[in-house]
C-alpha cells in the first residue's frame, strides 16, 4: 500500500492517518485533505476545473 493518497478535489498528497475518508453508498471511496474539499465536491457541488484555488485544475 502506498503511503499517501491524492485528494478526490484538489489533488494534493495527503498522507495515511491524515485527512478525510468519506464512502458513497454506492462503494466509491473519496479521500479528502480538509473540509474545505469535502464541502466544496460533496455539499456544493463545485467542478474543482472551475475552482481556482484547486491545483488539480492547472494540471488539466
Amino acid at each position: 500500500m502506498s503511503s499517501t493518497r491524492r485528494c478526490s478535489f484538489c489533488g494534493k498528497n495527503v498522507p495515511r492517518g491524515e485527512g478525510i475518508l468519506y464512502v458513497r453508498t454506492d462503494g466509491s471511496v473519496l479521500f479528502f485533505c480538509s473540509s474545505k474539499c469535502r464541502k466544496n465536491m460533496l455539499y456544493l457541488s463545485r467542478s474543482p476545473a472551475k475552482v481556482k484555488w484547486v491545483t488539480k485544475s492547472n494540471s488539466r
